[in-house]
């Protein structure tokens, strides 16, 4: 049986949003847990937030489910119904297909730790309500486009 100790894994911090939509996640820190075990269905991510970070952009996905588990700190989780604090032991979950864009920010003076885990699609769509973004994944990798249709360029 293989097993890692998480802390020794190397964080991404870099976003894959087009430049100017993704700023809004410096100060992330993402440590693909379900990758080191070759998981194929779901992926598993350790999150960090440090204070004024978000997860992502407010979002909701066509094809994939997502799950949160808060594990230290206090941060704000935005829907299409307000915001409201979590805290830890806390949970929420996103049904695929539901039109209810979620975010997570860090509004708080420590840093956010948390377990993101999501399925894994090869095909999705991700709808983002408050910018000009519109995601399409196709073989496992999303693109970018302006809500016109017209594709990002960096």
């Amino acid at each position: 049986m293989k097993s890692i100790l998480a802390s020794l894994l190397e964080p991404r911090t870099n976003s894959i949003y087009p430049i100017g939509l993704k700023e809004i996640c410096i100060g992330r820190e993402k440590k693909a847990l379900g990758n080191q075990f070759g998981l194929s269905q779901f992926g598993v991510n350790l999150v960090k937030l440090n204070p004024g970070a978000a997860s992502s952009q407010r979002h909701w996905h066509l094809i994939e489910d997502e799950f949160v588990y808060i594990l230290s700190g206090n941060i704000t989780l935005i829907t299409n119904e307000g915001e409201q604090v979590l805290g830890p032991g806390m949970c929420c979950g996103f049904k695929a297909g539901e039109p209810n864009a979620h975010q997570l920010i860090n509004k708080s003076e420590e840093p956010v730790e948390y377990l993101e885990i999501g399925t894994r699609s090869q095909t999705d769509e991700a709808t983002y309500p408050d910018v000009d973004l519109h995601a399409v994944k196709e073989s496992g990798s999303f693109k970018f486009f302006h809500k016109d249709g017209t594709p990002y360029t960096e």
